[in-house]
């Protein structure tokens, strides 16, 4: 966890949530030239709503205290599996949809039609404006609580200034029953098709608010009704979020957990105000916290992304220490010199490839020519298996676990920034990462990524300490509760819910998923190539990039072949 005092921003403290529930009625689409699917009803919000005005959404509202009693629980129908707490939020949505769109989930308790859904006549026996459950009970319905499943689970992002915690919930709508919105707090109900509800949507015809859109793009994937209830059946969320939003071209932009700048967002902006900007740009730096900016590097590419990142760990009372000053390009040595003000007091490279190290040196002779003593270049030195041009010597090689330090103070307090090297090859025989011990700060080099995974490249890469290193840096974070992973390409990573260790247990699936796949496919094709053998295990990948797919498909056959029994 960062330290209070290192952030850039004073906390504000976000509103406080309250509990309400949505419910998501779908039904199977009517098939036309061969399309089939599901729709979903939606309804459009009161241009005087104090929540969302004059948007499309799901129906739903507030949970009441009289959904969670006793005696309102005991009137409804539930799953074994459901909880307490699912069946009152289930209960909320039935009243809700209800209410606002007078669609009753309700079923005959007794008589001739015992187990049969409510139908108009019900409806129109029940006062929307009147207490819900005793209506039902006293017309001898039961709330069809045990067909409503758990979908999602949205917490309304934290700077927004009301706030909800709200379960999306699903429930197939009743046949023979038609959707009739209240007039007052929802208008105009209708039948969408999620796909086609985002293109206008897209189009400005249509307007959603984040957690409407990335609920209907989730639920385009799926092909039917019975589709979505399957797999629903665990009681579990398939996803829970709560967004965040920074600024992108100048434009308010929101994420989800799953996307690759929300661990930046969280780092940067803890409590979810929006001031951080979002846009890649080599020209300034970019504050992280108060004692760590990042500037990238004009080197965009496939391999690259966006481009190197270069960190500056410290501030003007300690000194910095500059972290993979990139490739040898004057104009960004320059922006990183001036960004610590002419302070640099070491040069880290995690690892010796043309777009990390070249720079050490021009940027150790900037800070001589402006009168400055050496700042020492440290890392490994390269491999002899390391390509010709990523061959590097540093002034001094960095120990396993050794630590790197600033002092300095403002007033009174004393300011120490603490790097712990952590040898971690893989990617390059010579990678190491770095710990910001006191703010528990990973930076890993190209070793974790953000958007790609890295290649591991023989003879200098090696798949089996790719992996031994990844245990390793998991170790670290465990030990020091490190939340942020700040990698060589791309945003930062990780976040107080999914944390760094998250992101590590993903990468390491993710790798053996793709070396089982690998494996499947020498087994199919014992006698095939390498290029065989990547168009089976990397089939979801573009085959513009099998030539440098094909170079982690070799690190991974040599692990199989490594295992395998009389190869040892």
């Amino acid at each position: 966890m960062p330290r209070s005092t290192q952030q850039l921003h004073p906390f504000r403290e976000p509103v406080a949530t309250r509990p309400a529930a949505t419910v998501l009625l779908l039904r199977d689409a009517i098939a036309a030239g061969g399309a089939g699917g599901i729709e979903v009803l939606m309804t459009r919000r009161s241009d005087k709503a104090s929540f969302a005005p004059g948007a499309y959404v799901f129906p739903g509202g507030g949970i009441d205290a009289l959904d969670a009693a006793p005696d309102t629980h005991a009137a409804a129908d539930r799953r074994p599996t459901q909880s307490d707490l699912h069946l009152t939020q289930a209960i909320a949505a039935i009243r809700e949809s209800f209410e606002e769109l007078g669609v009753l989930l309700a079923r005959h308790a007794n008589g001739p039609r015992r187990g049969q859904m409510a139908d108009a006549q019900d409806i129109a026996a029940i006062d929307r404006h009147q207490p819900f459950v005793a209506q039902c009970t006293a017309r001898g319905l039961r709330l069809a609580a045990d067909g409503v499943f758990l979908l999602a689970h949205w917490i309304t992002d934290r700077d927004l200034p009301r706030r909800f915690d709200v379960p999306f919930l699903v429930a197939r709508m009743p046949e023979g029953q038609e959707p009739v919105a209240d007039e007052a707090e929802q208008f105009e109900p209708v039948w969408v098709r999620p796909a086609d509800t985002l293109v206008r949507h897209e189009a400005g015809q249509f307007f959603m608010i984040f957690p409407t859109i990335r609920t209907l793009q989730r639920l385009a994937a799926f092909g039917s009704t019975q589709a979505v209830f399957d797999a629903l059946k665990s009681e579990a969320p398939l996803w829970t979020s709560c967004p965040r939003a920074g600024t992108l071209a100048g434009k308010e932009a929101r994420y989800m957990e799953s996307d690759m700048p929300y661990g930046e967002l969280a780092l940067v902006c803890p409590d979810g105000q929006i001031v951080h900007p979002l846009d890649w740009q080599t020209e300034r730096p970019v504050p992280l916290l108060r004692n760590v900016m990042r500037l990238t590097a004009p080197n965009p590419g496939v391999m690259t992304g966006p481009g190197t990142n270069s960190y500056l760990v410290g501030d003007p009372a300690t000194g910095f220490i500059a972290i993979d000053p990139g490739p040898a390009d004057s104009e960004h040595l320059d922006k990183l010199w001036r960004a610590a003000g002419g302070d640099i007091r070491m040069i880290v490279c995690t690892h010796s490839h043309p777009d990390h190290s070249p720079g050490a040196a021009p940027l150790q002779a900037l800070c001589v020519q402006a009168g400055k003593p050496p700042p020492p270049i440290l890392g490994l030195p390269s491999a002899p298996t390391a390509r010709a041009a990523s061959q590097f010597t540093p002034d001094r090689v960095l120990q396993n676990n050794e630590l790197l330090r600033l002092y300095g103070s403002a007033g009174e307090a004393k300011i120490t920034h603490t790097l712990q090297a952590i040898h971690t090859p893989g990617h390059a025989a010579n990678h190491l990462c770095l710990l910001l011990v006191e703010d528990g700060l990973l930076f890993s080099g190209d070793h974790i990524l953000n958007g790609s995974t890295t290649v591991v490249d023989p003879p200098d890469g090696n798949m089996a300490d790719y992996l031994d290193s990844l245990d390793r840096l998991d170790a670290v974070c465990a030990e020091h509760g490190v939340e942020f992973i700040l990698p060589a390409h791309g945003y930062v990573l990780g976040g107080p819910v999914n944390g760094a260790r998250g992101a590590i247990a993903k990468l390491k699936a993710h790798r053996l998923a793709r070396e089982a796949k690998v494996l499947a496919a020498m087994q199919a094709l014992p006698q095939g190539s390498m290029e065989d053998w990547v168009r089976h295990a990397y089939d979801d990948v573009p085959p513009r990039m099998w030539p440098v797919a094909q170079r982690s498909l070799l690190a991974h056959v040599e692990r199989i072949r490594a295992l395998q029994p009389g190869n040892n």
